[in-house]
């Protein structure tokens, strides 16, 4: 039986949700649907997403042009490349070039904060431009791992090798963090296509880096036009439509965690491979063999700046809160004071007395997305809120809990986190063995968390860090480069012709 196009709804329509269950259309989702609108249903929670007709072409055309960029760019020779990342960095660095794309980043900015929007990874200032600058260098720089024989099997009369190669087209769904642009371009270098979907908020900044750097680099090198696409549409939609393209090699999704895992279910369904990167915030643990000195510099050298490894959670042996809690406040209200600002912190409930009342007690100024918030300076939770990466912009936010043991920790962090980041300050080597053997996290220190990133601890622009918090990966590490993004085909070659089985 031939399916019958959708081109309208109804209010009460019921929709069948993950094979079991029924959602029904909402009156404002029927009076929105129109001829060419599409329907995509989330079976985790059973919502019903729509999709305009005008996000799908703007979706259908970027992954067309990628499609056809990619059947070229097997025969793009590596010099090539080089000449793209190096262009497109040269472009970032001309002051006169990258003038029009700072004028953009800053009308994003002030329409972002006029409707009360967090800004925080949405400046494109002189830090996060050097950043791309030297990440595109790096790209250039880096040797391919295409074309690498990963295995060889010699058999009588025939050899068997196992080879890398290019993947395909890779989708990016990300947040307004214009940096990206330049770490994902990392996967052209491997000879794969890419398509940018970015928030709304940064649409603007990334139409100004299209048409005054990448187009250009691209032209200017010999690269089809397509190899790296934007998906010019502010609405979110358009992101759902990109990822629910059939064609996609890998759906690569950042952002907010409910956010990530929806895009993850639209992908899925799509059949389409999801590398995922959602829910940060690292964890600290200081056992009963903590070193005060050393906690306290891991806590303040991880509260720099807001970002995914930025620390969120610490955990104090209890044996040891009247002695390590109180360093805990007074390099949290460090961190602050460096910034200029107040800081934030929420107490279990259960541990509140170990925390000096006067936190409770006093009102602070704390910045939000939208402006400044009096707030009390502490307040408490419950223990499933451990987990909540506070998004703060200027005020740095931690949650704290005491427990009794490290197994106790250890089982915290694997039950209330989003198992992403965790450090141990100990001296005692069995304990960072303990962690090790029973923690589920990929990425595992002693110290301080900012060390989670693919540019600062490999050498290589990242293109997204991935988490546990639905399980381990199969087959590679949590950071996500664009080297790592290839497939492995096998290629036989016969000395002998007449073999046979």
């Amino acid at each position: 039986m031939e399916p019958t196009p959708l081109d309208r709804l109804e209010a009460g329509m019921p929709i069948l949700v993950g094979g079991d269950r029924i959602v029904t259309v909402s009156d404002e989702l029927a009076a929105a649907f129109a001829p060419g609108d599409a329907l995509l249903t989330v079976p985790a929670d059973g919502a019903l997403l729509h999709v305009p007709a005008a996000d799908r072409r703007a979706a259908t055309a970027a992954v067309d042009a990628a499609v056809a960029a990619f059947e070229s760019l097997g025969q793009v020779d590596e010099a090539q490349l080089d000449a793209f990342y190096t262009a497109f960095a040269e472009r970032l660095a001309d002051d006169e070039v990258f003038a029009p794309i700072a004028a953009a980043n800053a009308e994003d900015v002030a329409a972002a904060e006029a409707r009360g929007r967090s800004t925080t990874r949405l400046v494109l200032d002189g830090r996060m431009r050097t950043g791309m600058i030297d990440g595109l260098r790096g790209w250039a720089a880096a040797g391919s791992v295409r074309g690498h024989v990963v295995a060889s099997y010699q058999h009588e009369g025939w050899t068997l090798e196992q080879v890398t190669d290019r993947l395909g087209v890779v989708a990016f769904v990300f947040e307004g963090r214009p940096n990206v642009f330049a770490d994902a371009c990392g996967v052209l270098r491997t000879g794969n296509a890419v398509v940018f979907r970015i928030g709304s908020d940064a649409l603007g900044t990334a139409r100004a880096i299209v048409a005054h750097a990448l187009d250009p680099a691209l032209r200017e090198a010999g690269l089809p036009a397509g190899s790296a696409a934007l998906v010019d549409a502010p609405s979110r939609a358009a992101g759902w439509a990109l990822f629910s393209d059939p064609r996609l090699a890998l759906a690569v999704a950042r952002g907010s965690g409910p956010a990530v895992q929806q895009l993850s279910a639209v992908a899925h369904q799509a059949g389409n491979a999801v590398s995922a990167h959602g829910t940060g915030g690292a964890w600290l643990l200081a056992s009963e063999h903590a070193d005060p000195s050393r906690l306290a510099a891991a806590v303040h050298r991880s509260l720099d700046r807001k970002v995914c490894n930025t620390l969120n959670t610490v955990g104090i042996a209890r044996s040891r809160a009247d002695e390590l809690v109180p360093i805990v406040l007074e390099v949290l209200t460090l961190a602050a004071t460096e910034l200029g600002t107040e800081a934030k912190l929420h107490v279990l409930d259960r541990d509140r007395a170990a925390v000096d009342p006067s936190w409770f007690d006093t009102v602070v100024p704390i910045h939000r997305a939208d402006g400044l918030s009096e707030e009390p300076r502490a307040e408490t939770i419950v223990r499933a809120e451990l987990g909540i990466e506070w998004e703060w912009e200027r005020s740095p936010e931690l949650s704290l809990f005491l427990f009794d043991d490290l197994d106790e920790g250890i089982e915290t962090y694997n039950h209330a986190s989003p198992r992403f980041v965790l450090s141990l300050i100990s001296e005692d080597p069995a304990e960072h063995e303990q962690v090790w053997a029973r923690a589920e996290a990929p990425y595992v220190g002693d110290g301080f968390t900012r060390w989670v990133d693919g540019q600062y601890a490999l050498g290589t622009p990242e293109l997204g860090l991935s988490n546990w918090e639905h399980g381990r990966l199969l087959g590679r590490s949590g950071i996500l480069s664009g080297d790592a993004i290839v497939t492995v085909r096998s290629r036989v070659r016969q000395q002998d012709p007449d073999v046979h089985r």
